[in-house]
């Protein structure tokens, strides 16, 4: 017998970011490796965060040193990060 085709019932697409750009005023333009795009602010989430390590990003030079690490919206080596799926869903 020959196995001409290799099927995984378990194979899933994985979603990434592939851009993500600072619009102001805390909110970040995400585009989406499946071409999807959202617009996310995390102005709301800072504001209400009582834990010092995330308000220090309310300062908008900080908040802006973001970057795309695996995939993912990082800040200062994994400081600040939040789950892909709720960025995707734009809710955070």
């Amino acid at each position: 017998m020959k196995i001409i085709e290799e099927y995984n019932d378990f194979q899933v697409d994985l979603i990434e970011i592939k851009s993500a750009n600072y619009i102001g005023d805390f909110a970040v333009r995400l585009i989406f490796s499946d071409g999807i795009m959202r617009l996310v602010d995390f102005k709301p989430f800072l504001e209400n965060a009582l834990h010092p390590s995330i308000q220090k990003y309310l300062d908008e030079t900080r908040f802006k040193l973001f970057e795309i690490v695996d995939g993912n919206l990082n800040w200062n080596h994994y400081d600040l990060i939040f789950p892909l799926e709720d960025l995707y869903l734009g809710k955070i």
